[in-house]
């Protein structure tokens, strides 16, 4: 079975930041993803209720592939 820890880079751009610097971030995300390069999904989130662990672990579950666990579930 696979125990491969999976990751993800999970950006925090609030609900009152203007277009202009929601652009910017992206230059600042490139940088990241450079040094970064091992990650399994790419979250972009704005609101507390998107940030839902259940619902990021599942996400992460999908990215992985091949579901292993399922016959135990």
């Amino acid at each position: 079975m696979s125990k491969r820890v999976k990751f993800a880079l999970i950006t925090w751009i609030g609900e009152d930041v203007s277009g202009l610097q929601r652009a910017k971030t992206g230059t600042d995300k490139t940088l990241v993803k450079e040094v970064v390069q091992n990650f399994a999904k790419e979250f972009v989130i704005s609101d507390h209720k998107e940030l839902d662990e259940d619902y990021i672990k599942n996400e992460l579950k999908k990215a992985g592939g091949a579901n292993y666990d399922a016959q135990t579930e």
